[in-house]
């Protein structure tokens, strides 16, 4: 279901922030911390999940101040809609994996079925080690049960947008986190 940018201003208008621009970077700052001290000696690939992960991979990137790759993959399952359904692979990864220690940014670990997912696409690569970080990871008992390696901030289980979540392929240039309003 698409939408207009009028009505994504409403959406934003009536959005709760759950998390503030300043919030985010603190969050960022000590995961990229946390990062360095796991991979600064290992090399790594740093695979950027699309579209979601654009925003947060940027701007984490910036911050690891050590040798390393980058390299992006789009896999979805919600297509500009708010529910997830099959998973999608749209581009797997350029970068030769094998041998190699990955990382893979993403925005959010809701159910992780995504995440989980490319985590063992990578592995069937060949890879060395899989490690994962999101910026949020929703608070729920619905879960297949992975966990991120690093998490930026926990948030209650809400259809939430900003720092690259969209709601409806809008929203994910906000600059903080946000939360629908139903």
């Amino acid at each position: 279901m698409t939408i207009s940018a009028t009505e994504a201003k409403e959406v934003f208008q009536a959005a709760d922030q759950l998390f503030s621009r300043e919030q985010v970077e603190a969050a960022m700052d000590r995961m990229a911390a946390e990062i360095t001290q796991r991979l600064a000696d290992s090399d790594p690939i740093v695979l950027s999940v699309m579209n979601g992960g654009l925003v947060m991979g940027g701007q984490l990137l910036t911050r690891l101040n050590f040798p390393l790759r980058s390299d992006y993959v789009h896999a979805t399952r919600y297509r500009s809609g708010t529910s997830g359904g099959t998973l999608h692979w749209l581009r797997p990864p350029e970068e030769l994996l094998d041998g190699k220690d990955v990382l893979i940014l993403d925005d959010i670990l809701d159910e992780g079925v995504t995440l989980a997912a490319i985590a063992e696409g990578c592995r069937n690569q060949g890879a060395n080690s899989v490690l994962t970080a999101v910026l949020i990871e929703k608070i729920h008992d619905r879960t297949n049960g992975f966990k991120a390696d690093f998490v930026g901030m926990q948030a209650e289980d809400r259809y939430l947008f900003g720092y690259g979540m969209d709601y409806k392929g809008y929203l994910r240039n906000a600059a903080g986190i946000y939360a629908v309003v139903t």
